[in-house]
């Protein structure tokens, strides 16, 4: 039985960028909605300049119980491998316009971008598990 293309997907973090966004842990209820949201089919794409090779950016919306959440992914297009770079709250500067046309987006994305390179490179990425929503 072949699998289906989500079935293929990996997810995860830069212990950076696990900092940043969540602090010393992802509770269960941000990764429930990360769970949710790393679904490529479901996302939209982000068009970016300067991103590494073969990547694109992913914009997917989740709900938690402390509001509408932005999560943005780069995704490897040919490993359909996800790294979450943001989990931020809709009104957030970021999350309120995930777009390079915000400064402020397109700033903290090279920050991030950064942060995700030093951590591939120190072999500091952490696994996130990916459940299928019943």
């Amino acid at each position: 039985m072949e699998k289906s293309p989500q079935d293929r997907v990996r997810l995860f973090i830069s212990k950076q960028i696990r900092k940043r966004e969540f602090g010393r842990s992802i509770s269960a209820a941000d990764l429930a909605v990360i769970a949710r949201t790393a679904r490529v089919s479901l996302a939209t794409p982000i068009s970016g300049k300067g991103l590494p090779e073969g990547t694109r950016l992913i914009k997917a919306y989740g709900t938690s119980a402390t509001g509408p959440k932005r999560v943005i992914y780069l995704l490897v297009v040919e490993d359909q491998d996800l790294f979450l770079l943001f989990y931020r709250d809709k009104n957030n500067e970021v999350g309120r316009n995930a777009s390079m046309a915000n400064p402020s987006f397109r700033s903290a994305l090279e920050k991030h971008l950064s942060l995700l390179n030093e951590d591939i490179l120190s072999e500091n990425i952490e696994s996130l598990p990916i459940n299928p929503t019943p």
